[in-house]
């Protein structure tokens, strides 16, 4: 995957050209750095000087006067554009699921769908028809919560599952080829055994069948110790569909990253805790709704760290590709570094939850988490969008298996993620495109580390303001 064209890694391509600047010349360290520093300025000018936090120009749209369903709407964000670069023409096809849902789905939606669903994106319109106009200021808000009912309520349900029956038919067009890599490592590890010859690029495969049945295990040990009623073999059942949801995510994400730089993690989290309330209600006899609830939470988020996980690995080994590293290497590397992530996050919640009082309220609101809590309980009270998931995940299918390369997933990821990060990521694009006819020299010599700059500024000033409210004890949505 990584080696694949397609597939370019924007964050490891930035990574890989910080790794190279001390040695890629004076002139590709100078635009590299001064765009880091550029990128860094910009995002402290927005949030200190105009004090934007949500990083959206608009929205646009409005001002224009554009209805409110087309959702034109910009990030303020330097790295978007960064990304969009790096991905090239390869990753024009992410930006056509957003044009789809909001240029062609939306305005077919507005005008032809149900009643009640007319009402709610025109809701000027309908107030109109019902002798109930509204004033401006009533107008304008209504206006404005378009955009978010659309993308919660339609596309990102859709759009999740696209990415996953596009992963499952991708796995399904690939297995050969995975089945003949698996077999290439268990012929060269025989050979190495027999022939006494040094280790290889990769770590040995019986380490992937020991991590593989280790995970298995802990991941029951956990489930089982979520709930003092979870049944041995409930556990067991959580652990193997877990575990099976690990991989497909994980191919999901991985694929995500290499074209987009986005990472689709929390709705895929989100279907592993759907699956996993499924086996706690469906299989008698039924765990109540809190046990559920809990049960669901604590392995869904191992599961969710381990999805993260094969993501991150991807993005390194691409890193590493482009320098030169030692696949075996790195891989050693992230064996050992794994284990500390749970311990730095572990304390780094403590602190924040003395300092801000306790999730989900005052500084440390927690919206993604409150979401997610809304989620789970539509899910334990039946109340899913499956047949969005359901109607999704039939089209990623047929996506993945008409040959057109990966057109699933960059797809679904359009549909899934903001409409205002499909655009800005679009300019990046588009940037590539001009700046390609200048010939592959200027793109490497100036373009990717410009890009890289932008990409890699912004992503150290997001930390540094992490790391402020951390020290200072201001919580926010960092």
């Amino acid at each position: 995957m990584i080696d694949f064209n397609r597939l370019a890694y924007p964050g490891g391509i930035a990574t890989a050209a910080i790794l190279r600047s001390p040695g890629a010349g004076l002139q590709k360290a100078a635009l590299l750095f001064g765009a880091m520093l550029f990128s860094a300025a910009v995002y402290f000018i927005i949030r200190f000087v105009f004090h934007v936090d949500e990083e959206r120009l608009g929205p646009l749209g409005l001002v224009l006067g554009l209805p409110s369903y087309l959702n034109v709407t910009f990030l303020l964000s330097l790295m978007t554009v960064g990304v969009g670069f790096l991905s090239g023409k390869h990753g024009a096809v992410f930006t056509y699921g957003g044009f789809i849902c909001y240029f062609l789905l939306a305005p077919l939606l507005a005008y032809f769908g149900a009643p009640e669903v007319q009402n709610t994106l025109r809701p000027v319109d309908a107030a109109i028809v019902a002798q109930a106009p509204l004033d401006a200021e009533a107008a304008a808000k209504a206006s404005a919560a378009v955009p978010g009912i659309l993308q919660g309520k339609i596309f990102k349900p859709v759009g999740i599952g696209i990415l996953i029956g596009a992963a499952i038919g991708g796995i399904i067009a690939a297995f050969p080829l995975v089945l003949s890599a698996i077999r290439s490592m268990q012929d060269a590890a025989k050979k190495r055994a027999a022939g006494g010859t040094a280790a290889g690029d990769e770590l040995p495969i019986w380490l992937l069948y020991l991590a593989v049945a280790g995970g298995l295990i802990v991941l029951m040990i956990v489930s089982k110790l979520s709930v003092p009623q979870m049944e041995i073999w409930r556990a067991a059942i959580l652990a193997v569909m877990g575990t099976g949801w690990i991989w497909v995510a994980g191919v999901i994400v991985s694929e995500s990253l290499g074209r987009t730089n986005w990472s689709p993690l929390s709705g895929m989290t989100l279907i592993a805790i759907t699956i996993l309330v499924m086996v706690c209600v469906s299989i008698p006899p039924a765990l109540t709704p809190v046990q559920t609830v809990v049960a669901s939470i604590i392995s869904g988020a191992a599961v969710c760290v381990a999805i993260a996980q094969a993501g991150g690995m991807m993005m390194d080994l691409k890193a590493g590709y482009i320098v030169g590293a030692q696949p075996r290497k790195q891989q050693i590397a992230q064996y050992l570094g794994t284990w500390l992530g749970p311990i730095i996050i572990a304390w780094l919640l403590v602190t924040l939850s003395k300092q801000g009082g306790g999730f989900g309220e005052g500084k440390l609101a927690a919206p993604q988490a409150a979401a997610m809590a809304s989620t789970v309980e539509s899910l334990v009270g039946s109340d899913a969008p499956v047949w969005r998931y359901s109607a999704g995940a039939g089209m990623g299918l047929l996506l993945a298996l008409s040959g057109m390369g990966g057109i699933g997933v960059q797809i679904g990821l359009g549909f899934y993620l903001p409409f205002s990060t499909v655009l800005t990521y679009a300019v990046g694009v588009a940037l590539r495109l001009i700046f390609d006819r200048f010939g592959h020299r200027f793109i490497e010599n100036v373009g990717i580390p410009v890009a890289a700059g932008l990409v890699v500024g912004e992503s150290l000033a997001d930390v540094s303001m992490a790391i402020r409210a951390i020290a200072t004890g201001e919580g926010g949505a960092h």
